[in-house]
């Protein structure tokens, strides 16, 4: 799918952009308007994804940066890239669900790594997972990550995480070489 990258913009984002930031992330992942693409955790977590505040912070947080992709002028997707010493630590990952499947996905990611080496030298991405989603992690295998098995507890009880519809969910520590 060459047409992709076709008019992408990459940009960081500013506290201008956080409204629109929280429409985005909620619609790739809750209720039924995520359902319209392949990412959805509307079956598992019920409640929100994240909130102005989460956005701000990271926008805010010197060691971050909040990319925003934007096509014709509208926003398309977004993540997070965050240094940590030797690594970056990539999240807040959405695409617009209308937009799944079409490729998009594997440009930002790739755009990511490339602004993670350059700009920091990380040699390694790092970012984490819930463990049921085997689609997610299998699509993000096939992009160069790997499976650690090392496990952080979901904050069960902290709802800016979202409302938990199972007692099963935890993050699994997925890396990369960037080397």
């Amino acid at each position: 799918m060459g047409s992709a990258a076709t008019g992408l913009t990459f940009r960081d984002a500013t506290d201008a952009d956080v409204d629109a930031l929280v429409v985005l992330i909620e619609s790739a992942y809750r209720g039924d308007s995520s359902r319209v693409g392949w990412t959805t955790e509307a079956d598992i977590l019920d409640g929100q994804r994240t909130d102005p505040e989460g956005v701000l912070r990271v926008i805010k947080s010197p060691d971050s940066r909040l990319l925003m992709v934007e096509s014709d002028g509208a926003v398309v997707a977004c993540c997070q890239l965050e240094h940590r010493g030797d690594h970056a630590y990539f999240g807040m990952f959405a695409v617009s669900p209308a937009l799944q499947g079409g490729g998009l996905g594997k440009v930002i990611i790739a755009e990511a790594e490339r602004m993670a080496r350059e700009s920091w030298g990380a040699r390694e991405m790092h970012m984490t997972v819930i463990s049921v989603r085997d689609d997610l992690i299998a699509w993000y295998e096939r992009r160069g990550y790997r499976r650690t098995g090392r496990m952080t507890p979901f904050p069960y009880g902290d709802e800016r995480f979202g409302i938990p519809l199972r007692d099963d969910l935890r993050f699994e520590l997925l890396v990369k070489e960037l080397a």
